[in-house]
């Protein structure tokens, strides 16, 4: 009898368990299902001054000789004035002849000589480095693998005219159809455009730095320095930004295009270097965040300490699902035909939407359904897979960054 008691609490304690993940994973869905709302809101912005701002363009290369040319190419030929902006290639780390490619291209060479292991540590060193200059109002960051559309500068020129000291553009894939993985990358960042950065822009509220195709005014780097301290120095420069009290903005008519990776356990890398990076983040400036966001009621740290979190709820909520599996084996009687199959249909029906929602995306920003059919069926193991990479970073302390290999030869007027 008591053990069948102790049983029975063990059994309520667990539901009960259960069920308080469940509340809390809903609504943090629910918090940003409210901020996605800010898509239908339309924002009306106005340029306050009349400048050709001075763009300094920073790319850090590490063996990039395949891709760096094109990247080159396609800032060369911005609608821009070709005087107001400068190419700068970071060489760091490099065994290969990227810095003969971006020299005989026509970009300006920066050689790192201080020993880095991130992308964060190669900009703080050009950053560094382009102090003293005087003529630069803003810098413009890439990455190697990218190409950009012949109006970014311009749009961004735009932004910071409207008064903006940081501005996210839009980040577009040039490799979508090469394989479902590549496509599954680009569905996730049309959904972070959208979504994440496009409805808090319109809202007022502090967009998000997605890595790459990115402006930040010069003034803010020499007041604020940039010392990154994580493997992630995008979402870890948001933190930094929403301390501050500096807004960053977002504009969709400046469209970089990125290369995705196309190969699964390079993928697995990858995310596991933006997991780790994450909880670096948490560690780093979650207390500082909630702090400031109470004392000075300020909604971005709690949007950037609400958004580092993520990770946390993705994995106590795989924990309780689990958890629901091993009940319902357990209480093998409640596994009637009925059960089973309602919950088919409904686990179907929520497939179904998920792939009329991104193909609603593709088609949105003029992409081939045909040539992405894999990546619209599989778009979900993407994100399934990152469950055991997020479990694995809760205990990983520390990660070594390793570059990605990027082979896609893609011009601009390929795109």
């Amino acid at each position: 009898m008591i053990v069948q008691l102790m049983a029975v609490n063990k059994m309520l304690l667990l539901r009960i368990l259960i069920y308080t993940i469940t509340i809390i994973s809903m609504l943090y869905f629910i918090y940003f299902i409210i901020i996605a709302t800010g898509i239908f809101k339309k924002k009306k912005e106005k340029i306050i001054e009349d400048k050709k701002n001075n763009f300094a363009v920073i790319i850090a290369a590490r063996n990039e000789e395949t891709v760096i040319a094109n990247l080159i190419n396609s800032l060369k030929k911005q609608n821009y004035p070709k005087e107001n902006y400068e190419i700068y290639i970071v060489i760091n780390n490099c065994t290969d002849n990227t810095e003969k490619v971006a020299r005989d291209a026509g970009a300006n060479i920066i050689l790192c000589t201080d020993k880095v292991k991130s992308k964060g540590e190669v900009l703080r060193f050009a950053f560094r480095k382009l102090k003293k200059e005087k003529n630069i109002d803003a810098y413009a960051i890439f990455d190697a693998d990218n190409i950009v559309h012949k109006d970014f500068l311009s749009k961004m020129n735009d932004s910071l005219n409207m008064g903006y000291l940081v501005i996210q553009g839009f980040r577009d894939t040039k490799n979508i159809s090469d394989s479902w993985l590549s496509c599954s990358y680009a569905l996730m960042y049309y959904i972070q455009n959208l979504f994440l950065n496009k409805a808090r822009y319109n809202l007022g509220k502090s967009s998000f730095v997605n890595g790459t195709g990115f402006v930040i005014k010069k003034e803010i780097v020499d007041k604020n320095g940039y010392d990154p301290k994580t493997l992630t120095e995008d979402i870890e420069f948001v933190a930094i930004c929403a301390i501050n009290g500096v807004k960053i903005a977002f504009n969709d008519e400046a469209i970089t295009y990125d290369e995705q990776v196309n190969k699964f356990i390079p993928s697995l890398k990858q995310r596991k270097r933006w997991s780790v990076g994450n909880m670096e983040c948490i560690k780093e400036y979650f207390p500082k965040l909630i702090k400031t966001s109470i004392e000075n009621r300020n909604f971005e740290c709690f949007d950037i300490a609400v958004y580092y979190i993520a990770i946390i709820i993705q994995v106590i909520s795989s924990i309780a699902s689990i958890l629901a599996i091993l009940i319902l084996f357990i209480n093998y009687q409640s596994l009637t035909i009925n059960n089973i199959a309602s919950t088919l249909i409904m686990s179907l029906c929520t497939y179904v939407v998920g792939v009329f929602f991104r193909i609603f995306l593709l088609k949105k920003y003029n992409k081939s359904i045909k040539n992405n059919i894999a990546g619209i069926l599989f778009f979900d193991l993407f994100i399934l897979s990152w469950i055991p990479v997020n479990v694995a970073c809760l205990f990983i302390k520390k990660c070594d960054w390793e570059s990605i290999k990027h082979n896609r030869n893609i011009k601009i007027e390929e795109i």
